[in-house]
């Protein structure tokens, strides 16, 4: 078998078990020597996270922002924690006193990062999406069992008992069977701003290293840090930040199936003209063959009159998590470890609380060798592609006139989201005659082979995967 083919049967069988010959013997009563890398965000949470989690030590932070690493290391050493600070991510991962690193770094070079760590031996924790796009998302994964190391994803879903149990519990069919898997982000996204001139990059930013396998270009945002997220050459956009989180319950849902074969989206970037490329409003529909559809939408406009203050919209209760539609009901829940089954209607059924640190089961997973495929590198791979898919058919998208797209459109569940979606942008004033939103290319995938087949193919295929300089190519 191709090592690929070897990888999705083997993996996903259950347990995965592993030995590097690099990494660090482990006895059970060892603390594993944690490092993070990129902290001027999340990682802030993975060093609170490690601080509290048995059987590691937080030994190393590294950034590419002298002035982020000098503030985490004197907020650490007010708790007493000492730590070897590092600029550049290849020089600690070449250190023979650090096991494992835990990643939060822009997504454009997670598993850049990921893949140098472990190919020097070292178990990896990577934040969402593991991957900047689908084939560097299967580097991940080949990586993982090349180098023989613990890999693990930042979908922490995947260590909450509650939806665990959820899912155990709807699988004896209490209220049905599983109609429609939907995923919300309604999340508040104002204008990062526009520039009039490049951005000047900070003298205690070593620009090299951030840029990493992006071209060294004039960054024209007026933030370097976090708004990153809102250009396509670093981020993916919220469907891309926090969407992998609830298209990974839609897919768990669904039984942790491969990619899907049919994909299509819809949206744009609406509502006000900044130094951001992607899409602050969108829907995602996708098909795998035999399972129920699933259906995700971002909205980062607030309620109505462009007033954040006004809050967000909810469906059914939730603006930042998942409805799981059944015949006879339905299961919510928010991005958190609670979450609830409902009848049609919205009584509560059946309530699952429960929660493990995801940390914590990665440093379990190093200690004994082994990982649940749930929380692998392969499986956070396909929750990070289902995404980056969506990305991919709406770069290829055209200009439409909403009302005739609406008026010719055959998908009934896919149409109801449309006019909901659409009247949301109507209370902030969008005028969808003088901004249209674009409609993304129907796509066909090929879950085996991870390629696009069909007529547009051939477009398609060079956005699977992105561009790579030389000296930060991936070592796979």
């Amino acid at each position: 078998m191709k090592r690929r083919q070897l990888l999705q049967t083997s993996v996903f069988a259950g347990t995965w078990s592993l030995l590097s010959p690099l990494a660090r013997a482990v006895g059970a009563n060892d603390d594993i020597r944690v490092a993070v890398i990129g902290f001027n965000g999340r990682g802030n949470g993975h060093i609170e996270d490690l601080l509290k989690t048995k059987g590691c030590r937080l030994v190393a932070l590294c950034d590419c922002d002298e002035s982020v690493l000098a503030k985490g290391k004197e907020h650490l050493a007010k708790k007493g924690v000492t730590v070897q600070t590092f600029t550049d991510y290849r020089k600690l991962c070449e250190s023979k006193e650090i096991d494992a690193v835990s990643i939060a770094t822009p997504n454009h070079t997670h598993v850049l990062i990921a893949l140098t760590a472990a190919a020097h031996g070292k178990h990896v924790y990577v934040e969402k999406p593991v991957s900047h796009n689908v084939w560097e998302g299967r580097q991940l994964a080949l990586g993982a069992e090349k180098y023989k190391v613990i890999i693990q994803h930042g979908f922490q879903r995947r260590s909450e008992t509650s939806w665990a149990d959820a899912f155990a519990w709807l699988k004896e069919g209490p209220i049905g069977e599983l109609k429609l898997a939907r995923g919300f982000c309604y999340k508040p996204r104002p204008s990062i701003g526009k520039s009039d001139s490049p951005l000047s990059i900070p003298s205690s930013v070593h620009s090299d290293l951030w840029f990493g396998p992006r071209e060294v270009v004039p960054l024209m945002r007026k933030k370097l840090h976090y708004d990153w997220h809102w250009q396509s050459p670093y981020g993916n956009g919220d469907l891309g930040n926090q969407g992998p989180h609830q298209l990974d319950v839609c897919r768990w849902a669904l039984g942790d199936p491969h990619l899907p074969e049919s994909i299509v989206s819809l949206g744009g970037r609406v509502g006000y003209q900044d130094d951001g490329d992607t899409a602050n409003t969108q829907l995602l529909w996708l098909e795998h063959k035999g399972k129920a559809p699933i259906l995700f939408e971002v909205r980062g406009l607030p309620k109505s009159g462009m007033n954040y203050a006004d809050g967000m919209d909810k469906y059914k209760g939730q603006d930042i998590g998942n409805v799981i539609e059944y015949d006879g009901g339905y299961l919510a829940g928010g991005h958190n470890s609670d979450c609830k089954v409902y009848d049609k209607e919205g009584k509560v059924i059946k309530a699952f609380k429960g929660s493990v640190t995801h940390h914590k089961n990665w440093i379990d997973s190093i200690k004994t060798s082994k990982i649940d495929a749930i929380r692998g590198a392969e499986c956070g791979h396909y929750s990070a592609a289902l995404a980056h898919l969506g990305g991919v058919s709406l770069a290829l998208g055209h200009k439409v006139a909403f009302k005739n797209w609406l008026a010719s459109n055959k998908n009934p569940m896919l149409g109801e989201a449309a006019e909901r979606m659409a009247a949301h942008l109507d209370a902030n004033q969008v005028d969808l005659d003088k901004t249209p939103l674009s409609m993304g290319a129907p796509l066909s995938f090929d879950p085996k082979t991870e390629q696009f087949v069909g007529d547009l193919a051939e477009r398609a295929n060079p956005l699977l995967k992105g561009t790579y300089r030389k000296e930060f190519s991936l070592p796979i």
